[in-house]
């Protein structure tokens, strides 16, 4: 019994070790602590949830945004650079995610398309002036 309790000491110590990017790579903690208690709450949880179930929802949402950032990453090195293509296809199986995607990436053109013209309004009502 005691050789398996060390096997998997000796195993938790050898899996840490062969992940770098957790030791090389320190992130701040809590950085998404109140957008995350915000969205907690929109989804059904109670206004101030715990501080340890924030916590860990954000180590959730930080390994899944590194970890398809990366598989984006290898999929953009074959061209040479990342592009938003490259999250796109990582998600073309899952619907929910690239409707809600592609939504919000219409909006974010809509909106850059009304900045821009509402700058052209100001300047020719400055160049009037």
């Amino acid at each position: 019994m005691n050789n398996s309790s060390t096997g998997s000491s000796s195993k938790s110590k050898a899996g840490s070790s062969s992940q770098p990017s957790e030791t090389s790579f320190k992130r701040k903690r809590g950085l998404f602590q109140k957008d995350l208690q915000h969205m907690m709450y929109g989804f059904g949880d109670d206004p101030n949830p715990l501080p340890e179930t924030v916590a860990l929802v954000e180590d959730i949402v930080v390994e899944y945004v590194t970890d398809m950032a990366h598989k984006a990453q290898e999929i953009g090195s074959k061209r040479g650079k990342l592009s938003v293509e490259d999250f796109l296809f990582l998600i073309r199986k899952d619907p929910p995610k690239l409707n809600r995607c592609t939504e919000l990436l219409s909006m974010q053109e809509e909106l850059k398309q009304a900045r821009k013209a509402f700058e052209v309004d100001e300047e020719k009502l400055a160049s009037t002036e």
